[in-house]
């Protein structure tokens, strides 16, 4: 028996993805898996550090790994018509935003690199300060910062919080892509295992996702435990816009999606280089 270490973030959607593997709901012959729970930023770092045999991380992070990791066909977060979004206390539009210190999730997260397409800048001209994703609207009520850069089950609860919408980012991508959807994750595998090793991890955790699919109230409830300030009808409307058709397989359309959002990011200096994608077959 193998054991591979498998990183994965806290949150409804990615618990959602994992409940057939973490429950023992699927056949796993020969390798057993130890879940990581933590947030994406950390993982990200981690990758970089190639500590991790698999691990979902950002998009944008991916330009930082792909010496080390390849992406898996399936486990893509994807925003389709949708996606990270800047908040405040009041309405503000580009040229405010761009002005206006902003809470971001972390600086290797794909709303980050969406952040500085949209606003034309390199995250060193933007005034910003990171901010555990689960903070951000504390510090923007608080007064920490002006807007609030926003994932997970936030882009469906700002509201409630008394916050405005400046923009959906997701929304914003489309319109200037022919209406591909945002890439914001993936999981990816360490390079060190054999192509033979990467090809069954790859189909186990595309079985997983098709469990929970097949068996979704079940898996709903399992990601409940993780759906903060969420009751099931909002869990559920937000697993189902992360894990999705998209989820089991990029095709081209999500694969043309990263292409262009790490070249854009690579021509303005965000990111280090624009990497051929590496997938597992």
């Amino acid at each position: 028996m193998q054991t591979l270490t498998l990183g994965h973030s806290p949150d409804p959607d990615d618990a959602f993805m994992f409940y057939g593997l973490a429950k023992g709901l699927i056949a796993t012959p020969g390798l057993a898996f130890e879940h990581i729970l933590q947030d994406i930023q950390t993982l990200n770092e981690r990758a970089v550090r190639g500590e991790l045999d698999i691990s979902a991380v950002s998009i944008h992070a991916y330009a930082h790994v792909s010496r080390d990791y390849a992406l898996l066909p399936s486990g893509a977060s994807m925003g389709d018509g949708y996606g990270p979004m800047l908040v405040s206390r009041r309405r503000m539009d580009l040229g405010e935003v761009s002005r206006a210190r902003i809470a971001v999730p972390g600086r290797m997260t794909s709303a980050f690199l969406a952040l500085q397409l949209w606003l034309g800048k390199t995250a060193d001209a933007i005034d910003h300060v990171v901010v555990p994703f689960d903070e951000i609207f504390a510090a923007v009520k608080r007064g920490d910062a002006e807007v609030g850069l926003i994932i997970h089950e936030g882009q469906l609860t700002y509201r409630n919080e008394g916050l405005e919408l400046c923009t959906d980012l997701g929304v914003w991508w489309g319109s200037e892509n022919e209406g591909l959807p945002l890439p914001l994750g993936g999981n990816v595998i360490h390079k060190r295992h054999a192509p033979e090793l990467r090809k069954r991890v790859s189909d186990i955790l595309t079985g997983s996702i098709q469990y929970s699919l097949d068996h979704r109230p079940e898996a709903v409830a399992h990601a409940l435990q993780w759906a903060r300030d969420m009751g099931h009808d909002l869990a559920d409307r937000f697993v189902g816009m992360y894990v999705n058709h998209w989820t089991l397989d990029y095709g081209e359309k999500g694969r043309e999606s990263i292409r262009r959002f790490l070249a854009r990011g690579q021509a303005l200096g965000a990111v280090p280089r624009a990497p051929e994608l590496e997938f597992v077959a």
